[in-house]
């Protein structure tokens, strides 16, 4: 079996790629990749699929460079369609004689066993935290907020009686001229939050109409009751037959912190994904702020890896300094040994 390269030239994916994806997780959906490769395409790359027996590997290239097709708003990467061994070693041949091959989000293991193909090494780093949260059916907000820190709570309690004088909560799941006005608030709270910029400004709003589409959006709002102004806003996707929702991005306005707009717009999203849609986990993305594990308490590791050819130059270069760093790492884990002593040359 042999793997070929097909080029993507347009701002959708060809019709072949629907077979293979499910569609049960956000990133194994058309809308997901529809919007990646519209509006969030990494700046010098070029998007291609690698295909072998059924199995399709979504990748970026760059001259004789390959990496996986993956973004800062990236949650998971891998193969979409068959999944057996002899399509990943096909696809894994791909990457022998290449410069070291950049796979992020491949989940939380930590190797990508099946693209390792023959003498290919697989240096596996730690990418980024995921914090969510299993729950029971029909568990409800009471319920879920029960389980979280006592303080928190007491927090959420306390911001929402005062929200209902204050503010006015909105929620958007269907498309029109509605969720264009909420897309608007969106992207007003987030050019007033604290956040910086975004790498691709126009992502988040291609993603919401297109789940809207689908009906699998929840873009809420919070607005001051006196005038209107949208001083918070988060939207949630939902994905394996509406069980779990997932929120990609949260803001809120600087100039509305007496409001605590983002614990309370949080709360009522959460209130509305529990007892309304039923969902049975909540995902709260990529990243290790420190305020999610407020609100969800689990974590799973998600790991990153490089496929490097031990015959291309730079593929042994990266062998070494990946074995440098494990040595080094293990030197320093070393018991009665500072961090000065272990380091060569400082002693």
């Amino acid at each position: 079996m042999t793997a070929r390269l097909i080029p993507l030239d347009g701002p959708a994916l060809p019709a072949m790629c629907d077979a293979a994806l499910d569609g049960e997780e956000l990133d194994r959906t058309r809308v997901w990749w529809d919007a990646t490769l519209a509006e969030a395409v990494p700046a010098g790359w070029r998007p291609v699929l690698a295909e072998a027996g059924g199995a399709v590997l979504p990748l970026l290239r760059r001259g004789r460079r390959l990496r996986s097709f993956t973004t800062p708003y990236s949650l998971a990467w891998g193969a979409w369609g068959r999944r057996d061994p002899e399509a990943g070693a096909a696809l894994g041949r791909l990457f022998a004689l290449r410069p070291p091959v950049l796979l992020e989000a491949v989940g939380a293991a930590p190797v990508a066993a099946s693209f390792a193909a023959g003498r290919l090494r697989a240096l596996a780093f730690r990418q980024f935290g995921r914090w969510h949260e299993a729950l029971a059916p029909g568990l409800g907000f009471e319920g879920w907020l029960a389980a979280r820190p006592a303080a928190h709570r007491n927090t959420i309690r306390r911001k929402l009686a005062r929200a209902g004088r204050d503010t006015r909560f909105e929620l958007h799941a269907t498309p029109g001229p509605a969720l264009e006005a909420a897309i608007a608030g969106f992207e007003a709270v987030r050019a007033a939050s604290w956040k910086p910029p975004e790498p691709a400004p126009r992502f988040d709003a291609a993603l919401m109409r297109g789940f809207a589409a689908s009906g699998a959006l929840r873009l809420g709002l919070l607005r001051r009751a006196a005038d209107g102004r949208a001083v918070a806003a988060q939207y949630w996707l939902l994905d394996r037959g509406g069980r779990r929702a997932t929120i990609p991005k949260l803001f809120h306005d600087e100039r509305a912190r007496e409001l605590s707009p983002g614990t309370v717009l949080t709360a009522r999203m959460i209130r509305h994904l529990l007892e309304e849609d039923g969902v049975t986990e909540l995902d709260f993305g990529r990243g290790d702020d420190p305020y999610k594990r407020l609100w969800v308490r689990e974590r799973e590791q998600v790991m990153g890896v490089v496929l490097a050819d031990p015959l291309h130059p730079l593929g042994a270069l990266a062998i070494l300094r990946h074995r440098a760093a494990a040595w080094r790492r293990a030197t320093l884990a070393a018991p009665g040994r500072s961090e000065a002593e272990a380091m060569p040359g400082t002693a």
